[in-house]
């Protein structure tokens, strides 16, 4: 491993000093790099014994998500619990509103005092990094309201640098492609059923099969919209009628290929007057 570059180094430094002023902590973690480096840094400054992950088996995490999680705790030596929250049975998220991951993480949070209990001197952590303030994320309420910190926020660390360091510790997912939550398909004010978020999992693993690493399947009701990265476009429209005739068995009667390609966080183009700093 060679030394980072001074800038990297001195994020590190950061990073190092923030969990060493602090005894233990509790990773609200989900198997995306965000999360992940928080809780690497976890077990490497505080200790084994001093950092726990926690993840939630939930109907909206990719069933692959779920194991990845589990394999890289399993190498990385790292205490993970397993609970479950029951999101998708409240109707203030399943009718799936503008603040829809206000309840989702509402849910985590809530639930995840309970493992605070057993830990009671250790903080709550999210992987939130400084890049996602600029964003609509109704989350970070949830997140103020049960004081859960955030490390990469606290250190001012970005999206681009967060993977920096994920590479600088040879982490396996340190370019794993971002992988929202399965809900993130449905468009607002689309009620979120376990068959849809179904649907979503085996059109975006298909597609993945196919060799399209980075993919999103919005699920419009009776139609489906694949947007893959831009310079991969023309690849899929090569292969349009066997993708469309496939994704179609998945229950969809339309499928379309969005030629924009993915735009993380498309669907909230349909919101107006939000303000992203909440």
């Amino acid at each position: 491993m060679n030394n980072p570059d001074p800038q990297l180094q001195n994020k590190l430094n950061l990073l190092e000093k923030w969990y060493s002023e602090r005894k233990g902590s509790i990773v609200a973690f989900s198997g995306g790099i965000d999360s992940t480096l928080v809780l690497f840094l976890a077990r490497k400054f505080q200790g084994k014994d001093n950092a726990i992950g926690v993840i939630s088996n939930s109907e909206s995490l990719k069933t692959k998500d779920f194991e990845l999680a589990q394999s890289f705790c399993q190498d990385f030596d790292i205490h993970l619990e397993i609970i479950k929250t029951e999101e998708l049975s409240d109707l203030r998220y399943n009718q799936n509103p503008e603040n829809r991951c206000y309840f989702c993480k509402e849910h985590l949070f809530h639930d995840l005092q309970t493992i605070q209990q057993k830990y009671p001197t250790f903080d709550v952590l999210s992987g939130t990094n400084q890049d996602d303030l600029g964003d609509y994320r109704p989350g970070l309420q949830a997140a103020a309201k049960y004081q859960v910190l955030s490390p990469m926020t606290d250190c001012q660390i970005s999206k681009e640098e967060l993977r920096q360091i994920a590479r600088y510790f040879e982490l396996p997912n340190w370019d794993k492609p971002a992988s929202p939550c399965l809900s993130s398909r449905i468009p607002y004010n689309h009620q979120i059923t376990r068959e849809k978020l179904q649907q979503v999992e085996a059109a975006e693993n298909y597609l993945n099969e196919m060799g399209f690493r980075d993919v999103r399947v919005r699920h419009y009701g009776d139609y489906a919209k694949v947007e893959v990265q831009p310079s991969e476009i023309q690849k899929l429209l090569i292969l349009e009628k066997e993708v469309v005739e496939k994704i179609a068995a998945f229950g969809f009667q339309k499928v379309q290929i969005d030629k924009e390609g993915l735009v993380s966080g498309k669907l909230n183009r349909a919101l107006k007057g939000i303000n992203y700093t909440k």
